[in-house]
């Protein structure tokens, strides 16, 4: 299918909340677009470049998004809420006229090694150990645990990889790794990769 697209700086994952302020002519003409014809739009991240001006470098795997509300400032500078939806894949890039365009795939999880709920836990339990000795050096009290990792039992192991992801403070690369991942197995050691390295830097920072 042939979407409008919006690359920007950082790696947005399924079912995340995406504010956005738009004041470039280009990204003008894709609001209005999106709410003449209700379509979405694919975020991708920008690989080299900025948001702003356009010439960036683009990957090729990203999700849809839904614009929830819009406040229009007129001028064609808009306020957006969005939410991210499913993980999608860039098949070619068309001429950025009037806007980036592309044509993609939906990309759901490949078959892979399964995801159990046991390996689901002791990822949890890192990343809990992680924000318990943050909590720690500053003094402060932590919520729940629910309440920092969310929690929903119905959700297959792959998409709560990326509800977890979505909530640890991992840099744009590791994020990026975790959308790229073509099954949930490899999702599942993308993400320990980026935790296990988030706790090195955490380390570091508290041990000076």
């Amino acid at each position: 299918m042939e979407l409008a697209m919006f690359p920007l700086e950082s790696a947005l994952l399924p079912d995340q909340e995406l504010p956005l302020r738009i004041f470039e002519p280009r990204y003008g003409a894709l609001v209005r677009h999106c709410l003449d014809t209700g379509d979405p739009f694919g975020v991708v991240l920008i690989s080299r470049g900025r948001e702003v001006g356009g010439g960036e470098a683009r990957c090729d795997v990203g999700v849809l998004s839904r614009i929830a509300e819009c406040v229009d400032h007129g001028a064609g500078r808009y306020s957006l809420r969005c939410r991210t939806g499913e993980r999608i894949r860039v098949c070619a890039w068309l001429p950025d006229d009037p806007y980036p365009r592309a044509t993609v795939t939906p990309w759901p999880d490949e078959p892979g090694e399964s995801v159990t709920a046991a390996q689901l836990v002791e990822v949890e339990d890192k990343v809990m150990a992680l924000f318990e000795r943050i909590a720690d050096a500053r003094g402060v009290a932590l919520p729940d645990r629910t309440q920092l990792l969310g929690e929903d039992p119905a959700a297959e192991p792959g998409q709560r990889l990326y509800a977890l992801a979505s909530r640890i403070p991992i840099g744009t690369a590791d994020v990026y790794a975790v959308l790229s991942a073509p099954s949930a197995g490899e999702r599942l050691a993308a993400l320990r990769e980026a935790v296990e390295a988030l706790a090195e830097v955490v380390e570091f920072q508290l041990s000076e």
